[in-house]
């Protein structure tokens, strides 16, 4: 099996590699707050039938961003945004305006028409959201896993087509042909979603890698099997606070791999 070097030195050998997406492939966070902004201008709209006084606007604005982890330092990345799936952040929403005085069952059908309102192709906000990037190096490092024979899989809170959207704009369709999404049941956090993309690459779960970066990815990883789970630490402009690694990254170009060299068999001439 091809062999995983971080910073020159060897750490495993693995046939497969799960990613997270946004914060470790992908630089995330204008996107994600972006989309926050649109969520929070529909909510306004809709609270209270748009009548709220400013007080009340103020409370709900502020509750928003604390519930989406939206901070004047920039996004915090263990927080809902960066790190739960589109329906958490549906039920945070939802939670908000109930604390704010509506009953459950309004603030659940109002949360679901911000959140259509804002996920519209026709919606005016979704002009300004900004497209999820490669992070410098990921290119380098997928291709080189690619032509060693590892299997590229990711494994996201995002939607199907978000997932899908993603890889075609990175011309990553080739590289990356599996995913787990928060479509598909279970989602992550929970280890059955690392067991079932495993059967769907046909790879026993110690023999892959893990690389994310929030600590509710890397325990998964290990309650799955996976033996060697790596976090990354520069996707965002707070580092996540990371403790259930076994590595850190703080770079791509500090990741390798080493093609185990193919053994000759010995020749006896009579």
């Amino acid at each position: 099996m091809p062999k995983l070097l971080l910073r020159g030195k060897p750490i495993g050998t693995i046939k497969g590699v799960l990613f997270d997406k946004d914060g470790t492939l992908s630089y995330s966070e204008d996107h994600l707050a972006d989309i926050a902004a649109a969520r929070i201008q529909e909510a306004i709209k809709l609270f209270r039938n748009g009548t709220a006084n400013q007080n009340e606007v103020s409370k709900l604005q502020s509750l928003l961003k604390d519930a989406y982890g939206i901070k004047p330092e920039g996004l915090n990345p263990g927080g809902t945004l960066a790190v739960a799936s589109r329906y958490q952040n549906l039920i945070s929403t939802a939670t908000i305006l109930c604390v704010l005085g509506e009953d459950w069952p309004k603030a659940q059908e109002l949360a679901e028409e911000i959140f259509q309102k804002v996920d519209s192709p026709k919606n005016n906000s979704h002009k300004s959201i900004k497209e999820r990037l490669l992070l410098p190096g990921v290119h380098n490092v997928l291709q080189s896993f690619h032509q060693s024979g590892i299997i590229c899989a990711l494994i996201s809170n995002d939607t199907n087509s978000g997932i899908k959207n993603f890889l075609l704009k990175n011309n990553l369709e080739t590289i990356i042909t599996n995913f787990w999404s928060a479509e598909n049941q279970p989602t992550k956090p929970d280890p059955a979603a690392v067991h079932n993309l495993c059967k769907i690459l046909s790879i026993n779960p110690r023999d892959c890698a893990l690389i994310g970066d929030a600590d509710s990815d890397l325990k998964m990883a290990r309650k799955a099997g996976i033996e060697l789970t790596l976090g990354y630490t520069a996707g965002w402009t707070q580092k996540p606070n990371l403790s259930a690694h076994q590595h850190l990254i703080h770079n791509w170009d500090e990741l390798t791999v080493q093609q185990n060299p193919k053994v000759l068999s010995k020749i006896s001439y009579l």
